[in-house]
C-alpha cells in the first residue's frame, strides 16, 4: 500500500506533467519545421574607427523585424504566456456556435523559421549595403536553439566594410536651356557634393527634386526617369566618380517648356446639367450651370494660373487647394492639354468642379469626457448650409444634450455627482477674414470669420440650475505652416442662476468670495490665442499655446470717461472686469521605433479681478485634479494652496478653485497589443489664490510655502485607441497631498487604499 505522501507526490508529478504537456507550443508543428521565437540579436560591425550611418542601421533592423508569436514591443521581447499558440496546439476548432467564435478570437497560427526565410533577409541586407555604398559588406545568420530543438531565435551578423563616397561629379554639357536648368537644380542639392556617401535612395531623391523643379519651370511632361547616373568605382579606390546624363529616346514634347494658354472653368450642379452661364475674367472663362448660387468673384480668386505665364505644377496644386478649401465641391478635376495649333508650346487648362449638396444634416451619438472628469453619453443634432451667400459661407444650427457623471474618488469616497446639460448653438462662418486684410496669412489654408450665438442650460442636482447666454465674433487664421491664431474680437456672456438649493445657498452665505463669483453678471470679453504646433518627422512633437483674455475694460473705460463712479452695470446687471492669461507647452519624444513616447506638459495660468469686480467669475477660475490633470486626486479636491475642506463637508467642491495654477505632467506611452496601449505617468501641481480669503486659510500663493503646496501623484493607465476614438482608464496613486493629513514626512497619504483614484475618460489627457 502506498503511503499518503508518496501518493501526493505522484499526483503532483502527474498534474505537473499534464500541465507541461498542455502548455506545449510545438506539439502540432509539421515535421522538420522550427518555431520562430524572435531575433536573438542583430550585430552590425563597421571597420574600426568608423560608424554606420543611422539610416542604414535602421534599414537593416527593419529588414529583420519579423514579429514572432506573442510579440511584446520588439522581435526580441515576447509575452510569457503564448495563449494563441496553446489554443492552436491543443484545441480542435469547433464547427459552429459561440465556441467557433471564441476559438477564432484566441487562436494564433505559429510563425515558423521557414516563414521568416532568414536566407532571403540576409540577401536583402546585402542589397541594402550595396545601395548605401557599403560594397564590401556582407550579412549572415545563425539559428540559436535552446532546450527544445523545435524552437529557435535568429542571430544576424553584418560586417559593413568601409562606405564608398562620391569623389567627383560631372554635370551635363552646357548646350541647351534644359541642360542648364538641370545642372542648376543638381548643384542646389545638398547631397551631390564630393565626400557624400554613395546612396541609391539619395540619388533617386535628387532625380525627383530636379524633375519637380523642371515641372514648375514649364517642363510639365518631364519625368525623373529621364535622368540617369553613370557611376565608376575604378578610377579612385574606395570612391565613386559620378556623371549626370540624360536617358536615350526622351520624347521631344518632354523636352519643351510650356506656357499657359486658354483657362476654362466649368461649375456643374450636383444633379442634372442645367443652363450654362458664361462670363470672362482675368483668370479665364467661367461656365456656371444654372440655377446655382455662387458669387462671380469667388472662383477667379481661387485660380492661380495666368494666360501667357510659364506653366507650373505648383500653380495647379494651389488651384486645387484653393477650390477644395471652399468646402462646396464634391469633385474637382484639373487637366493640362497641349494646344497643337499654338505657335509656341502651350498648355490649355481645363477645370471641372461639381457642387456638393448644400445642406448637410448630422446626428452624433457619443460619449464625452471633460477636463473636470465628467463623462457620459450625449447626442448632437446638426444642420449646416455650406454655401449660404454663394461664397462658401457655412451656417449651422446644433442642438446638443448630455447626461454626465463624475469619475474618480473624492476624499476616499466615490464621487457621484450627476448632471445634465442642454444647449443650442448657431454659427455663421465666412471662409475669409472680414475687415482684417492687414493680417499676414497663408493662402493654402482656410481662414475664418465666425459669428456665434449660444444658449446653454446646466443642471447640477442638489445645488443649482444655471443658464448661460453668449454671443461672439472671432477670427481664426494661420500665418505660417506651424502657427495658428485665434482672435475673439468680442464675446458677451450672461450667466444667471435660475434655481438654487438650500445646500448651495449655505455655501454662498458662508463664503462671500465664492458668492461674488456666482452672482448674475455680464462678462464682456476679448481674447487672443497663439498656437505653435509641429511634428518633427514623427520623432518629436511640440505644441505651445499662449492665451490672454480681458473682460470689462472697454466698458469700464467708457463709464469713467463720462464720469460714472461706483459699480457699473450693463443692461441693469453688473459686468465683470478681470484679466486672465495661460501658457501651456506639450513636448513629445519618441524613444524607439516601436512607438514608445515620452510626453510632458507644463501649464501656468493666472487671473486677476479689479475695478468693477472683486472676484473672477466662477466659470473663469482655475481648478485642478481629475482625469486630465493630477490623476491621483479627483477634480476640485486640491487647493487652493494647503486649504482643505473638512472631511464632513460634502459640498467643499465649490471652495476649491483659485486664480493661479501650476501643473506639471509627464507620461510614458507604449503599445501593448493591437489597439491596446499602456501608460505610466507622474503628475504634480496645485492652484492658489492671488487675493487672501480668510474663509480658506492657507490658500494664498506664498514663496515660503510654495513647494510644500505642490501635490504629487503617479499611476498607470490603459488606452484603447482605434484612431478616431480613444477610451482611457487611469489609476492614480497619491504621493504627497498639500494639506494636513495627520501624517508627517513627504509621503503623507493616510493609507495606500485611500490614495487611489480611478478615472475613465475619452481621449488622451494632453
Amino acid at each position: 500500500m502506498k503511503s499518503p505522501d508518496k501518493t501526493v507526490r505522484l499526483l503532483a508529478a502527474a498534474i505537473t506533467a499534464f500541465l507541461l504537456a498542455a502548455c506545449s507550443t510545438t506539439s502540432r508543428l509539421p515535421e522538420g519545421e522550427i518555431l520562430y521565437t524572435g531575433v536573438k540579436k542583430t550585430v552590425i560591425t563597421p571597420p574600426e574607427g568608423e560608424k554606420v550611418a543611422s539610416g542604414v542601421a535602421s534599414q537593416i533592423k527593419g529588414a529583420v523585424n519579423v514579429k514572432p508569436n506573442n510579440c511584446l514591443i520588439s522581435p526580441s521581447l515576447r509575452y510569457p504566456f503564448p495563449i494563441g499558440l496553446w489554443v492552436w496546439n491543443h484545441w480542435n476548432e469547433p464547427k459552429k456556435g459561440i465556441g467557433k467564435w471564441i476559438y477564432s478570437k484566441l487562436v494564433e497560427q505559429p510563425v515558423l523559421i521557414s516563414d521568416v526565410r532568414p536566407d532571403v533577409r540576409v540577401a536583402m541586407i546585402d542589397r541594402m549595403l550595396d545601395n548605401n555604398g557599403y560594397f564590401q559588406g556582407h550579412a549572415s545568420y545563425s539559428l540559436v536553439q535552446g532546450k527544445n530543438p523545435r524552437k529557435a531565435s535568429i542571430r544576424y551578423e553584418i560586417s559593413t566594410g568601409s562606405a564608398y563616397n562620391l569623389d567627383s561629379i560631372i554635370m551635363l554639357a552646357d548646350t541647351t536651356a534644359l541642360n542648364r536648368l538641370i545642372n542648376e537644380s543638381a548643384r542646389r542639392s545638398a547631397y551631390l557634393r564630393p565626400g557624400s556617401r554613395y546612396s541609391v535612395d539619395s540619388l533617386k531623391q535628387v532625380r525627383i527634386d530636379i524633375a519637380n523643379r523642371l515641372r514648375n519651370k514649364g517642363y510639365y511632361f518631364f519625368s525623373p526617369e529621364y535622368i540617369e547616373y553613370l557611376a565608376d568605382s575604378t578610377i579612385t579606390k574606395g570612391a565613386i566618380a559620378l556623371k549626370l546624363d540624360l536617358a536615350a529616346n526622351i520624347p521631344s514634347w518632354a523636352m519643351k517648356s510650356y506656357k499657359v494658354g486658354r483657362i476654362t472653368t466649368v461649375i456643374n450642379r450636383n444633379s442634372g446639367t442645367g443652363t450654362p452661364d458664361t462670363f470672362r475674367t482675368d483668370r479665364g472663362t467661367v461656365i456656371q450651370m444654372q440655377p446655382s448660387h455662387l458669387r462671380r468673384k469667388l472662383i477667379p480668386e481661387c485660380i492661380a494660373f495666368r494666360t501667357g505665364k510659364t506653366f507650373s505644377v505648383r500653380d495647379m496644386n494651389r488651384t486645387q487647394t484653393y477650390l477644395s478649401r471652399l468646402g462646396i465641391f464634391s469633385e474637382i478635376d484639373i487637366s493640362a492639354v497641349p494646344d497643337t495649333l499654338a505657335a509656341e508650346p502651350t498648355l490649355d487648362i481645363d477645370i471641372n468642379c461639381r457642387f456638393d449638396k448644400p445642406l448637410e444634416a448630422t446626428v452624433e451619438v457619443n460619449a464625452s469626457s471633460k477636463s473636470n472628469s465628467y463623462i457620459g453619453p450625449g447626442v448632437v443634432l446638426g444642420l449646416t448650409n455650406k454655401n449660404l451667400f454663394g461664397g462658401g459661407e457655412q451656417f449651422s444650427v446644433k442642438l446638443n444634450g448630455s447626461y454626465e457623471w463624475q469619475t474618480g474618488s473624492h476624499r476616499g469616497k466615490s464621487s457621484v455627482f450627476n448632471s445634465y446639460e442642454v444647449g443650442l448653438t448657431t454659427s455663421l462662418a465666412f471662409p475669409r477674414l472680414l475687415g482684417l486684410n492687414w493680417v499676414t496669412r497663408r493662402r493654402r489654408v482656410l481662414n475664418w470669420t465666425r459669428i456665434t450665438l449660444n444658449v446653454d442650460l446646466l443642471n447640477r442636482p442638489h445645488y443649482f440650475k444655471m443658464a448661460q447666454f453668449n454671443a461672439s465674433y472671432s477670427y481664426d487664421w494661420q500665418h505660417s505652416r506651424y502657427v495658428n491664431n485665434s482672435l475673439t474680437l468680442v464675446k458677451l456672456t450672461y450667466t444667471k442662476l435660475i434655481h438654487t438649493t438650500h445646500d448651495f445657498d449655505s455655501i454662498m452665505n458662508a463664503n462671500e468670495a465664492i458668492a461674488q463669483s456666482f452672482k448674475n453678471q455680464y462678462i464682456p470679453q476679448m481674447a487672443y490665442t497663439w498656437t505653435y504646433d509641429r511634428n518633427y518627422h514623427s520623432r518629436r512633437t511640440l505644441n505651445v499655446q499662449l492665451s490672454v483674455q480681458e473682460a470689462g475694460n472697454i466698458f469700464w473705460g467708457i463709464y469713467r470717461a463720462f464720469g460714472h463712479k461706483g459699480e457699473k452695470e450693463l443692461f441693469g446687471t453688473p459686468f465683470s472686469q478681470f484679466v486672465k492669461g495661460q501658457a501651456q507647452v506639450v513636448y513629445g519624444q519618441r524613444l524607439s521605433r516601436h512607438n514608445i513616447w515620452l510626453v510632458s506638459r507644463v501649464l501656468v495660468g493666472a487671473a486677476h479681478a479689479y475695478g468693477n469686480s472683486s472676484e473672477v467669475p466662477y466659470s473663469e477660475q482655475f481648478y485642478i485634479g481629475g482625469a486630465n490633470s493630477i490623476r491621483a486626486f479627483t477634480v476640485r479636491s486640491l487647493g487652493p494652496g494647503s486649504y482643505h475642506a473638512p472631511d464632513d463637508q460634502t459640498n467643499g467642491y465649490f471652495d476649491q478653485t483659485g486664480t493661479f495654477k501650476l501643473e506639471l505632467n509627464t507620461e510614458l506611452r507604449f503599445p501593448i497589443y493591437g489597439p491596446l496601449h499602456g501608460a505610466v505617468f507622474l503628475d504634480a501641481g496645485n492652484i492658489w489664490l492671488l487675493k487672501n480669503d480668510p474663509a480658506r486659510p492657507g490658500g494664498t500663493l506664498r514663496a515660503k510655502t510654495f513647494w510644500k503646496d505642490i501635490a504629487l501623484g503617479t499611476g498607470v493607465g490603459l488606452r484603447f485607441d482605434i484612431s478616431m476614438f480613444v477610451v482611457r482608464a487611469d489609476l492614480g496613486i497619491g504621493i504627497h497631498a498639500p494639506y494636513d493629513t495627520g501624517r508627517s514626512g513627504y509621503y503623507n497619504m493616510t493609507s495606500f487604499g485611500k490614495s487611489l483614484a480611478f478615472h475613465l475618460a475619452i481621449g488622451y489627457p494632453f
